[in-house]
């Protein structure tokens, strides 16, 4: 029971300030999964993935009285422009996550994480007035979607995250779309995404953990979906901008402590 609270209480607070600011939050739940409850990295992956799974379908859904998805399926063009290279990058990294030792991918997983807190910010400063495509020639377009899609499958992959941080910048600066948008654009473009690199996580052993942690699976699950919502209906509320900031350092902090100690503790055994 006590590990269910605290699976319900950790996923809808993630998810509810990073519902805040439009992502799915698996960013920050992989930390807490390694920190809080021990995981081990490939096992905190799979069970991070398979959270997001099911928080970015209901994220659609909530988004979906806001951005009609009559209006998403009218861009499938860029959807599909951008799977190409997304669902390839995704079965490609989880491959190599499952071949490489834990200590590797806990380098890379950290590297990763800061990169992401960096693009948090960023984006934030820099995207909010951005208008017009970045190519006017479409076939320059369609390959640079590729390109950059094969790159955010990559890092969802290996982080177990839908990749909005990327998405969004991504369709806003590459389309020309507006960030509201794009918002739900990078979430039907994640879902298949994830899809595809949860496929291919199922063939490691470390997949039990779906059965080792189903109580905690679905208390994430639960909390994480409540969280959305609430994070959702606080959008007019709370101002985003210092909590972007926020988020931004706690994310650097967290990846920093948990797999910086990691480290000491592989070499002290």
């Amino acid at each position: 029971m006590k590990r269910f609270l605290q699976g319900l209480g950790a996923g809808g607070a993630v998810a509810t300030l990073a519902g805040l600011i439009g992502l799915g939050g698996a960013e920050f739940r992989l930390p807490i999964l390694k920190a809080l409850f021990r995981l081990d990295t490939l096992k905190a992956v799979i069970l991070n993935k398979a959270t997001s799974l099911i928080v970015v379908f209901f994220a659609l859904l909530f988004r979906s009285y806001e951005i009609p998805f009559e209006q998403i399926v009218e861009h499938k063009s860029i959807i599909i422009n951008l799977l190409l290279g997304s669902v390839v990058g995704a079965w490609i990294a989880a491959g190599y996550a499952m071949k490489i030792d834990e200590q590797l991918l806990d380098r890379i997983i950290f590297v990763l994480l800061l990169f992401l807190a960096g693009v948090l910010i960023l984006e934030h400063w820099f995207l909010q007035d951005h208008q017009g495509a970045l190519f006017d020639a479409p076939y320059l377009q369609i390959i640079a979607g590729i390109l950059a899609g094969f790159g955010i499958g990559v890092v969802a992959s290996l982080l177990g995250v839908a990749g909005g941080e990327l998405l969004i910048p991504v369709i806003v600066l590459l389309y020309g779309v507006d960030i509201k948008l794009a918002g739900s654009l990078s979430l039907a473009i994640s879902l298949p995404t994830m899809i595809v690199g949860f496929a291919r996580y199922s063939r490691s052993q470390a997949f039990i953990v779906l059965q080792e942690e189903r109580v905690l699976f679905i208390a994430l699950a639960i909390g994480s979906v409540i969280g959305a919502a609430i994070g959702s209906a606080m959008l007019g509320v709370v101002s985003s901008n210092m909590l972007v900031l926020l988020l931004a350092v706690v994310l650097m902090i967290s990846a920093y402590k948990i797999f910086h100690h990691q480290k000491k503790a592989s070499k002290q055994s």
